[in-house]
Formats: structure tokens, C-alpha cells, sequence
């Protein structure tokens, strides 16, 4: 899991030391930095591809990455740190950002291990050598140890956003019956991907349609098939409850679409989930019944993986506990970020939800004058 981050020159943080735990649920206004944060695990997912230099160039060039850009700030500096279950040993990931004609280079790379008997972690790979892409991909090859393993955190995070629910989107088009080992960020492939755990994990299929009938009881079961001109695609069908006619993906609202992500998204079996499962706004257009639902999902899942969530809806926040929840704010440009505790809102808590102090503006996380 990870279990910290610590940031220098990113975008609003000047500056971060950010403790994780398993459910981390992020508030705060618009414009605060949430979306910065969240960002941050795509952009290290792509350096786990060898595409950093293309998502810096899609995001406006190093200066629009770098705190106030290079003018401001010369470098930025990045490190994690990742604990097992019992958090007896951890693996390190430092590394630093300069800009090189626009683009956004690394300046050095080091993996490290702590196994807390010593005081200091031992380096296990480093670069001081300019590099436009990682090296980390590299290192895990040849190392069975902490550079595949921090590797293999970083490669599976993904951004899920699932807003995208219109005419256009692309869960409502065709997709390859051959794309179906993860889900895509935005569920393009959730026909095939349902598909496949129809076929090889029942249980957890079952699961699924459970769910989904909770939220929307009208909801009988998908019907998965090759299309019948082109047996590598597949579309998103289903049947209601009691009727064998076939509705295909637009006969279902968006709240109802973006549920069904949702539910395949946190119930889906381990093997497929990323270490770190990162969401954004995963509440828009859900009945009040659903955010129920999804917080339900989100505590099951944080048995098996860590969550990290940022939402702008109050009843999703009143689901968790102070300690769950990361506060977001800006001041004079800078972002910051402090998770509540019980203690100081114990006489708060005895008459309100947590999500009603968050809209009272007693937590924090409000727009600023």
C-alpha cells in the first residue's frame, strides 16, 4: 500500500507530506488542488509507460506541471513509500524533475528498501543521469525485488472517471471481445471485460448483477455476445427483470451506466485491481440510495486495496469517518492538505454528519474569499 507522499513543485503544492491510509476521501473546493492530486498517479502511470514527455506535452508543457512554472521553480521533487499488510518492511521511490526545453526530465531516479531494523533505508537503484523517460521500467526487469515491486504498484494505477455517459461515449460503443484484461479508465471496454468474468469468475460476475439490482431493481442481467457481423466486437447489452427483450446501453439513464462502472470497478476480482484505485466525483448523478451503495463498495474493497477518492458530495462524505477524509485548500495559490480527526470534532459529531460540517464550513474545504 501506499503510505506516503512527499512532493516539492508540483503544480499548487509548493510543498506536501501526505500520509496515506486505505480509504483516503478528498474535499475541498473547486479549484483547491484535488484534481492535481488525482492527477499526479496518471502522470506516474504514464511514466511507467515510457510516456511521461507525452503526457507532459498534453498537459500544456512542464510549466503548467511545475509550481508556478520554471520561472518559480526549478525542479520538482517527488518520493513515495510503500509498506506490506503488516507494514514490517517498506520500498522507497525518489525522484526529480527539471525542465529541458518544455518537456519535463528526469534529473535523477532511486529505489530504496527499509526493513526498519536499520535507521536508514538502504538505496537499492539510482540515476543521476538526464533522462527524458524513467528508468524504473527498466530496473524491474532485471530486479526481482523493490524495483519490480514499486514498479508493479505505480504501473497498475489508474484515473477512473466514468462522467462520460452521452450519445458519443465510448461504453456505449462496440468494443473488442480481445480487450478484456482490466478496465479501461473510462469502462470503454466494460462489455468485454464483463464478458470475461461471466465466463472465468462467476462468483464475482454474480456479485455484480446483485448490486446493480440494489440500485436499480428493474435490472435482470447482461447480455453478453459477439456481434453476429463482427465476432470480435461487443456491445453493452442487457435484459429487465422478467422480459427477454434486449435493451442495449442507451435504454439505461447515466446515473444507472455510471453505477454499473462502478459496481464492476470495486467488485471485480482481486487479481485485476490496481494496487491503488484512484476515482474521481465517482457520485455524480447517483440517487442518494447508490452513494449508499458506493460507499459500501468503497470500505470492501479497502480490505484488499487503498482507495483514493475525491468527491464534491456531501452525502458520500457523511458515509466515512473524520480519519478517512483529506481536506484540500488554497491560500494565496498554494494547496495544502490535513486529514480530520475524531478528537477535535467530537462535540460536533454529536449532533451533525460529517458531510453537513463540511457545508457548514466548519471542516474546511469551502471556497475562500
Amino acid at each position: 500500500m501506499l503510505t506516503n507522499i512527499k512532493l516539492r513543485g508540483y503544480t499548487t503544492f509548493r510543498e506536501l507530506d501526505l500520509e496515506l491510509t486505505p480509504i483516503n476521501v478528498l474535499i475541498g473546493a473547486n479549484g483547491a488542488g484535488k484534481s492535481n492530486l488525482i492527477a499526479l498517479f496518471t502522470m506516474l502511470n504514464q511514466m511507467m509507460n515510457e510516456s511521461l514527455q507525452l503526457y507532459v506535452a498534453r498537459a500544456g508543457g512542464a510549466d503548467r506541471i511545475l509550481h508556478y512554472g520554471s520561472k518559480t521553480t526549478e525542479r520538482m521533487e517527488l518520493e513515495l513509500w510503500f509498506t506490506d499488510d503488516q507494514q514490517s518492511v517498506a520500498n522507497g521511490y525518489r525522484c526529480e524533475f527539471v525542465p529541458v526545453r518544455g518537456e519535463l526530465w528526469l534529473a535523477h531516479e532511486s529505489t530504496y528498501f527499509h526493513d526498519f531494523q536499520y535507521s536508514q533505508p538502504l538505496q537499492r537503484s539510482e540515476s543521476n543521469k538526464l533522462h527524458s523517460e524513467s528508468l524504473l521500467p527498466q530496473w524491474a526487469v532485471s530486479d526481482g525485488g523493490v524495483d519490480r515491486f514499486v514498479y508493479r504498484d505505480m504501473n497498475s494505477w489508474r484515473r477512473y472517471h466514468f462522467h462520460d455517459t452521452g450519445p458519443t461515449a465510448r461504453v456505449k460503443q462496440p468494443c473488442s471481445l480481445r480487450d478484456r484484461h482490466f478496465l479501461h479508465a473510462d469502462a470503454a471496454n466494460l462489455a468485454a471485460f464483463l464478458f470475461q468474468l461471466a465466463e472465468h469468475h462467476p462468483a464475482e460476475y454474480r456479485a455484480i448483477i446483485e448490486t446493480i439490482r440494489l440500485a436499480a431493481p428493474f435490472f435482470g442481467d447482461f447480455v453478453l455476445r459477439p456481434q453476429p457481423r463482427n465476432s470480435d466486437l461487443i456491445t453493452l447489452e442487457w435484459r429487465e427483470r422478467g422480459s427477454d427483450f434486449i435493451f442495449g446501453p442507451d435504454a439505461l439513464s447515466d446515473g444507472t451506466l455510471r453505477f454499473i462502472c462502478l459496481a464492476t470497478l470495486f467488485l471485480q476480482p482481486s487479481r485485476y485491481l490496481p494496487a491503488t484505485i484512484v476515482i474521481d466525483e465517482p457520485e455524480l448523478g447517483l440517487h442518494p440510495y447508490a452513494i449508499t451503495l458506493l460507499a459500501e463498495l468503497v470500505r470492501k474493497v479497502a480490505a484488499k486495496r487503498q482507495v483514493i477518492l475525491a468527491t464534491q458530495s456531501v452525502a458520500l462524505v457523511n458515509q466515512f469517518a473524520p480519519e478517512e477524509v483529506l481536506v484540500v485548500d488554497r491560500r494565496e495559490g498554494i494547496s495544502t492538505v490535513r486529514r480530520l480527526d475524531s478528537a477535535t470534532l467530537e462535540h460536533w459529531l454529536a449532533d451533525y454528519a460529517l458531510g453537513e460540517l463540511w457545508e457548514k464550513n466548519v471542516l474546511g474545504g469551502r471556497p475562500q474569499p
